[in-house]
């Protein structure tokens, strides 16, 4: 039998990369099927129009889009340094920036407490001069958020503008724009797939977002409850409510990603022969 009978030119997929590549979709589909099967449906109408439930909902969905917000504005220009300018000490900056990525939430809460608390590095002369505390309020959870969602959206723009290259820079700068007019007019309108990925990441990122948000933040209802909290909680005295509400931050991710991915992220890639 010809290898192109087996529906590729390249022959047979190896069971050797087929069986965990099958596993490691049950891994991921597994626990989520399970949750949709023990969840008690019929007391999810109840639980969502609970004002506990609402109040969570509504400070996540502010405090995400606050993150995005935040990482658009200093995480697009941070992305470009990295990406476009030559200076000593890039390696290191990239390096401090990826350490999110691996911190333990709750050490990311208390760098944050370190650094922000009332007797913190910054946070004692900021509150001495002018009045302000910031942890266990509403910021604290903006803060908590954009500190662990910040490297993915600052690796994701980095790379698509690494991607882009310099040449269209360089054509533009040759017409006489300046730096900031070529960033405006050519370098982010060529990057902005990344920049709408890196935000889709800090997003889905912030949504989730729990150990630093508790640590920095609190769980006070109303004021830094976000759904996350506010489910973990739950879940110590009442497993059943836990996993219905978990149902609503569930399809609420998945809505979202649903709809940008068929906006930004379905887009296959064009070529020669496609």
């Amino acid at each position: 039998m010809s290898r192109a009978a087996h529906g590729s030119p390249l022959g047979r997929a190896p069971l050797v990369l087929l069986v965990p590549a099958g596993a490691a979709v049950l891994l991921l589909l597994v626990p989520l099927v399970s949750l949709l099967v023990v969840t008690p449906w019929a007391r999810l109408p109840e639980l969502v129009a609970s004002r506990e439930v609402l109040e969570a909902l509504r400070l996540t969905g502010v405090a995400s889009l606050a993150t995005v917000v935040l990482c658009l504005l200093v995480g697009t220009p941070l992305a470009w340094v990295l990406a476009r300018v030559e200076f000593r000490g890039r390696s290191l900056v990239r390096a401090l920036v990826t350490v999110p990525l691996v911190l333990p939430p709750v050490v990311a809460g208390v760098a944050l407490v370190a650094a922000l608390g009332r007797s913190g590095v910054v946070g004692a002369p900021l509150r001495d001069l002018t009045g302000l505390v910031v942890p266990y309020t509403t910021p604290a959870v903006v803060v908590a958020h954009t500190f662990v969602a910040m490297p993915f959206f600052v690796l994701s723009v980095e790379g698509a503008l690494r991607a882009s290259g310099e040449r269209y820079d360089a054509v533009a700068a040759s017409l006489g724009a300046s730096r900031w007019t070529t960033f405006r007019r050519v370098t982010l309108p060529l990057a902005m797939p990344g920049v709408v990925a890196g935000g889709v990441l800090a997003w889905a990122r912030s949504l989730g977002e729990f150990g630093a948000t508790v640590t920095f933040a609190g769980n006070y209802p109303g004021v830094t409850q976000t759904m996350p909290s506010l489910i973990y909680q739950t879940l110590q005295n009442d497993r059943e409510t836990a996993q219905t509400i978990s149902i609503v931050l569930l399809g609420v991710s998945i809505l979202v990603l649903a709809l940008l991915r068929n906006r930004w992220l379905d887009r296959a890639p064009t070529g020669p022969g496609a």
